[in-house]
């Protein structure tokens, strides 16, 4: 008997193409369908995974997401006995710590498909990229920045901050979110830039700011903090080419402490198919399949071996190797179930703090405090 799988990404050629061509080769291959369906960004990162779950097979998740989902009891695992080998290929191919990110409580519940991470984003033909903090605040001042502030974006651009300057944040309930002295000084940094950007930036995510940018006659020509879409870095994808590379450092160690983003393919525990959901989920998140089929079926890969590909690079103006720096060091949220509605409410502060111009003290204690409810909640 035949098996029909169905699949719920994102609504994003970056999403959905390469999902859609490789499930056209697994296919061929293997005689099992599947047939995709997408959500916006918005609902890929705030819609209850449990509900995808009890529609779908296979889900593109977000690694925050893992705390709450496997309290649900949604997920299938996918450390299954007898395919050891091939999991150890997978966390060896990791971009920074992308593999691990989907691990929760000695389980691997999803495979990365997409690395990603807060990069700097640039109008080649605008300007050069810009290496220091202060040199982006000074294309800011002539209006050539953009910066997406839509939740949670602010709060990832703060996550970042606070890790490139040495305060990262905590991931755990035993201590607070983040130093008050270090935190004071990235949201100042943060606010400093807000005054000096279009205020529309408050309701734009990383897609609107990029098709704004890659439009011929914007004026944006730089984004210091925004996850990266490969697909705009591909010649003929928007009228006008963007690049992308490691963040402008605000610290003293280099581009490290971006807040990780990416996606990982998970299977359904309420799915009728589990053993044939999960034989796509490891081939298609395999080093083979990420470097050719996903990568040139308008994917962003998650493995090494397609970020060190000759082929890769030179089809996407360098993006990879560009990047790998501030991805390699990039930083992992916290993941635990409470922390999604704290994400909501903490970029919901920081933007309402910044619009309102409070004092930073008062952001950051009211951050503390959410993260700290955030685990009593749960």
């Amino acid at each position: 008997m035949s098996v029909t799988l169905k699949g719920m990404t994102w609504s994003h050629p970056r999403g959905y193409d390469p999902m859609v061509k490789c499930s056209k080769l697994w296919l061929e291959k293997t005689g099992v369908a599947i047939h995709w369906e997408k959500r916006s960004l918005q609902d890929f990162e705030t819609f209850p995974v449990e509900e995808l779950a009890r529609a779908y097979d296979l889900i593109v998740i977000d690694h925050p997401h893992i705390g709450q989902i496997t309290n649900e009891a949604c997920l299938a695992p996918l450390d299954v006995v007898g395919r050891e080998a091939e999991r150890s290929a997978l966390a060896a191919g990791s971009v920074g710590q992308s593999y691990p990110s989907y691990a929760w409580k000695g389980r691997q519940w999803a495979f990365p498909i997409d690395a990603a991470t807060q990069v700097q984003a640039w109008r080649p033909d605008l300007c050069e990229r810009v290496s220091t903090w202060s040199d982006m605040l000074d294309l800011a001042r002539k209006g050539k920045v953009l910066l997406p502030m839509r939740p949670p974006h602010s709060l990832m651009s703060f996550y970042t901050l606070c890790g490139n300057l040495g305060h990262a944040c905590r991931v755990d309930g035993r201590a607070e979110l983040v130093d008050v002295d270090g935190g004071v000084v990235a949201f100042e940094m943060l606010s400093e830039l807000a005054a000096l950007i279009d205020p529309a930036c408050f309701e734009m995510d990383p897609i609107a700011v990029l098709e704004a940018m890659a439009l011929p006659e914007t004026t944006a020509a730089c984004a210091p903090l925004i996850y990266g879409y490969v697909s705009y870095s591909v010649a003929g994808f928007r009228p006008s080419l963007v690049r992308f590379g490691d963040i402008p450092v605000a610290g003293e160690s280099g581009p490290n402490g971006s807040a990780l983003g990416g996606t990982g393919i998970a299977v359904s525990a309420f799915s009728s198919n589990i053993a044939a959901a999960t034989d796509f989920a490891y081939w298609v998140a395999s080093g083979e399949v990420q470097r050719q089929a996903y990568a040139f079926g308008g994917g962003q890969p998650g493995h090494g071996d397609a970020w060190d590909d000759a082929a890769v690079n030179a089809a996407t103006a360098d993006f990879y190797r560009a990047t790998r720096a501030t991805l390699e060091t990039a930083w992992v949220r916290p993941r635990h179930d409470g922390y999604m509605p704290f994400q909501q409410a903490a970029s919901d502060r920081i933007n309402d703090g910044l619009l309102r111009k409070e004092k930073a003290r008062e952001v950051v204690d009211d951050l503390n405090r959410l993260f700290a409810a955030s685990f009593a909640s749960a």
